[in-house]
């Protein structure tokens, strides 16, 4: 057999034929040649004929050959499932009415050496969908739709932020100091200036850092990484939506929030009513407001607050089995009593506001209720999904809340926060009041293709290590 050549051009998409030829009806001719090129996925034989089908990233046709008009027919019945090939021949309707290309001449452009699965079952194999993605994309139609409605929905969040007058911006993924989030960063050394850097767990200190040098509306859609376990909706490296607007609070980012979430469901899925394992969900605004100490008494039946005495609270949170450490205070006792009794539980969308400012070293305090700050997270199928604050702007009370944070590592928290003097001095400059706003793209994801694990919307999840041995000859 000759070499596969070094191009191939198509002169048409199935997708494009399919658009324009669609409704062509049984045994038609259009008169039409086009060449086309993709994996043949499906192939049979009838003694003098041969039908394959042909996908290729728009779609699906049937490939149409005949021993009387198509040049190596016995070598085309001879091809395997998943063997790349150029096709070129005329559009025309088989007599079952199947649109289909009547092929003279087809090319072998890469040869497959592994099997692409059962092939009306797909890959079944879990482990091996996720090691082998480029397998999984072409043997099952679920996978490859759900990321590429993931690639549409990003595309659609940039274009609706630009329109609003957000700027995309990248920051540094090596920062000098972790920070912007509670998390356990990964750490890594560069030689040439022999100094340890972390890969960021949140850009949140950058960003801001812009909307002091004038950026009033600034975004960033990149990876951040985190340094924790895996689960159906944790990856150690995930893509966050970052966004901060001046003169804006958290009130007015869960107005954009949920007019984001909900147009975009609309674009996508042409719904705001989606069903979500096996639950129905809307998406449409205005989504419910809820305090973090209300939910709390709904889901557990207990009054508490930030003013409940801390010997209570222990013994409100023991009685629900939550684990307590030393030197936890009422606010870190409230959120662990509302992430064990209430978040699981809080099915259609919601925004819990008003969190302790104890766990919540980045926001500004509540301007009606001490201890508190403002601060929402929207939870939606009992995950979260966006958090966001009033940004803390006053670098006095930061500089206490970073100081706070640095005596809980130098304790043994490694999620805590260290003092960061740069972005001090940032703040020394002045930062207007400010609203900030983190959406996790690969839960958003998650939502609009109705996939219950992170690793279906992500093309290369984090996975144990495999070990490759090559095959015996």
């Amino acid at each position: 057999m000759a070499d596969p050549p070094y191009r191939f051009e198509p002169t048409d998409t199935v997708a494009a034929l399919r658009a324009a030829h669609g409704g062509l009806a049984a045994e038609t001719e259009t008169g039409l040649v086009v060449t086309v090129a993709g994996r043949l996925m499906l192939r049979r034989g009838q003694g003098k004929l041969a039908f394959g089908q042909l996908t290729d990233s728009s779609g699906t046709i049937q490939l149409f050959c005949g021993v009387d008009w198509t040049e190596d027919f016995d070598g085309f019945k001879k091809l395997a499932l998943g063997d790349w090939i150029g096709a070129t021949g005329q559009v025309v309707a088989t007599r079952t009415g199947e649109l289909s290309i009547k092929v003279t001449q087809w090319v072998l452009l890469a040869e497959t050496q592994r099997g692409f699965g059962d092939k009306w079952k797909g890959i079944t194999d879990v482990d091996i969908r996720y090691r082998q993605r480029y397998v999984d994309l072409w043997a099952n139609e679920g996978s490859r739709a759900a990321l590429i409605l993931r690639s549409r929905m990003v595309s659609l969040i940039r274009r609706w932020l630009e329109e609003r007058g957000f700027v995309e911006v990248e920051t540094p993924i090596f920062h000098p100091i972790p920070g912007g989030a509670h998390a356990k960063p990964f750490v890594t050394h560069h030689n040439a200036l022999d100094m340890d850097l972390y890969l960021r767990i949140a850009p949140e200190l950058y960003l801001k850092r812009l909307v002091v040098g004038g950026f009033e509306r600034v975004y960033e859609i990149g990876r951040v990484f985190r340094n924790e376990g895996l689960s159906t909706r944790h990856n150690p490296e995930f893509t966050m939506l970052e966004l901060y607007q001046a003169y804006a609070d958290y009130h007015d980012l869960m107005t954009l929030t949920e007019e984001l979430v909900g147009g975009l469901a609309t674009t996508l899925v042409g719904t705001t009513q989606l069903t979500y394992g096996g639950r129905s969900l809307s998406l449409a605004p205005p989504w419910r407001r809820a305090t973090l100490t209300e939910l709390v008494h709904e889901h557990a039946g207990v009054d508490v607050d930030i003013s409940t005495p801390v010997e209570d609270l222990r013994r409100i949170a023991g009685s629900a089995s939550i684990p307590i450490e030393d030197g936890w205070g009422p606010g870190k006792l409230l959120l662990e009593l509302y992430e064990k009794t209430a978040e699981p539980n809080l099915w259609q969308p919601v925004f819990v506001m008003d969190y302790p400012k104890e766990v919540s070293p980045l926001a500004r305090d509540h301007r009606s209720q001490a201890g508190l700050v403002e601060r929402f997270e929207a939870v939606i199928a009992g995950r979260e999904l966006a958090n966001a604050f009033s940004e803390l702007i006053d670098p006095v009370e930061q500089r206490a809340r970073f100081e706070e944070q640095a005596r809980a590592k130098a304790g043994g928290d490694e999620e805590a926060m260290a003092v960061d003097e740069d972005y001090l001095r940032a703040l020394e400059y002045g930062l207007p009041p400010t609203g900030g706003l983190g959406i996790g793209i690969d839960r958003l994801a998650m939502l609009l293709t109705g996939s219950e694990a992170i690793r279906d919307v992500i093309l290369f999840p984090t996975l144990r290590p495999e070990v490759l041995r090559p095959e015996a000859e």
